[in-house]
C-alpha cells in the first residue's frame, strides 16, 4: 500500500475490482515506510475505512516500537489496527522477544508467513545432498536467496530430528511445523504456500493438531540453539542500519 492517501485509495479500488468485491475485511501495509511519515500511512488508511473500503487495518514486519506507534495514532484516527503479518517458524522466531509481547498488550494477532521455513521444515532437504529438482531452493526466480539461509549442514541436521516427532503425533514434518506456529496464543492464522492440491489439503489438517507442552519441549530439544531469535532482525531489510 502506497502511503500517499489518493495512491493507496487508488491501490485499493484496483484489488476490490480485481476481487469483485465492495471492500475487505482486512487492508495491510507491506513493510513499513521509512521514507515516509507514519502520520501520512496512517491516514490514508483511515481514509480507506472511512470510505468503506476495509474494515480494519493490518501490517507486515513490523518492529514492537513501530507496532506501538502505529496503534496509538489508529486509536486516534478512530480506525483499529488488528494485525501483524511476520515471518515466524520454528527456525525464525524474531518476533517472540518483542513483538508477541506488545502485539498482546495492544490486542494486536500475528497473520504469519513461511511457517514451515520455505519447506525446510518439511524435512525434504536432505545434509549433504543437492537440494531436490523443482524446489524452492533450486529456483533463482522463486526465493534461492531467501531459502538459501536454512540450507547449512547444522540446520538441516537439526530438522531431520524433528522426523520422530513428527511420526510419533502421526502427521507430516510440516504439518508438524504449522501446528507449531498456531501453539503460539497470539498467532491467528498461517499463510501457507502450496505447488499442488493434496499440500494445501494436507496443510489444512495441521489446523486442528493441538500441541502439548512434552511436544513443544521436544522441539525446542531437537532444534537446540540453531533457530534466529534475535529481535533485531524484525526490521525490514530497508530500515535495517549496516
Amino acid at each position: 500500500m502506497g502511503a500517499n492517501s489518493p495512491l493507496a485509495v487508488e491501490s485499493i479500488d484496483g484489488s476490490l475490482q480485481r476481487l469483485g468485491t465492495d471492500y475487505v475485511d482486512l487492508y495491510q501495509a507491506h513493510r513499513y515506510d521509512v521514507e515516509t511519515p507514519l502520520e501520512e500511512t496512517m491516514q490514508a488508511f483511515a481514509d480507506v475505512v472511512r470510505q468503506g473500503k476495509a474494515l480494519y487495518i493490518g501490517v507486515s514486519e513490523w518492529t514492537a516500537d513501530q507496532l506501538r506507534a502505529g496503534h496509538a495514532l489508529a486509536q486516534e484516527l478512530g480506525i483499529q489496527l488488528i494485525s501483524s503479518q511476520p515471518q515466524y517458524s520454528m527456525l525464525w522466531r524474531v518476533i517472540e522477544d518483542q513483538v508477541v509481547p506488545t502485539s498482546r498488550e495492544l490486542g494486536v494477532s500475528q497473520i504469519v508467513w513461511s511457517p514451515i521455513a520455505q519447506g525446510v521444515l518439511s524435512g525434504k532437504y536432505q545434509p549433504g545432498a543437492e537440494a531436490p529438482a523443482g524446489s524452492r531452493a533450486t529456483d533463482e526466480k522463486g526465493g534461492a536467496d531467501m531459502i538459501k539461509r536454512f540450507l547449512t549442514d547444522e540446520t538441516l541436521t537439526a530438522v531431520q530430528r524433528l522426523a520422530p516427532i513428527a511420526d510419533d503425533l502421526g502427521v507430516t514434518q510440516a504439518q508438524l511445523a504449522i501446528a507449531w506456529v498456531l501453539a503460539n496464543d497470539n498467532v491467528a492464522g498461517a499463510i501457507v504456500g502450496a505447488s499442488r492440491p493434496d499440500q494445501v489439503e494436507s496443510n489444512a489438517r495441521a489446523a486442528g493438531l493441538r500441541l502439548e507442552a512434552d511436544v513443544l519441549r521436544a522441539v525446542d530439544e531437537a532444534l537446540g540453539d540453531i533457530p534466529e531469535t534475535d529481535p533485531g532482525k524484525t526490521r525490514s531489510p530497508e530500515a535495517r542500519v549496516v
